[in-house]
């Protein structure tokens, strides 16, 4: 079988992301229609990702936002999008590129999308062989879940 130079692999991953995009869009412009709300699963430590130190050291390797009721200033950019979300009553603002995005999950229509992240440094081995424990919940508005039970095994 001949080499993919092409990287079709990487070209499909974009278009995908190319949805991530415009649904996000979507609950910018005109907020999230009927039952939809997404559940936003990222990288921390990959390039770009701003987030407060204290959600760093809570949450060092991924991070699942849900984006349902309470988030506010959604920008989206060809790059990255930023929202403003609040945990155990503080405010926080994340900035997140489309390319530390791990998971992409619409519950109220089981669609989901997944993702390779580049650049990012992965969970040891053995903390990957491990079951997860599920994500604390915080206190307050914000929340924050595992997508396990939504990955493909």
């Amino acid at each position: 079988m001949a080499e993919d130079l092409m990287r079709y692999d990487m070209l499909a991953q974009e278009a995908l992301k190319g949805v991530v995009r415009r649904a996000l869009r979507i609950a910018r412009d005109q907020g999230l229609p009927g039952e939809h709300h997404f559940y936003i699963s990222f990288r921390t430590g990959a390039p770009g990702v701003e987030i407060s130190s204290k959600l760093r050291a809570q949450y060092p390797d991924e991070m699942t936002i849900v984006l349902q009721h309470q988030f506010w200033n959604l920008e989206v950019s060809e790059e990255r999008f930023s929202v403003d979300l609040t945990f155990n009553k503080v405010p926080e603002k994340l900035v997140v590129p489309f390319s530390a995005v791990q998971g992409f999950f619409d519950p109220s229509v089981q669609f989901g999308l997944q993702f390779q992240v580049e650049g990012a440094a992965k969970p040891a081995a053995a903390e990957a062989s491990k079951p997860a424990d599920p994500a604390p919940k915080p206190e307050g508005d914000g929340e924050v879940v595992s997508l396990d039970a939504f990955r493909k095994k």
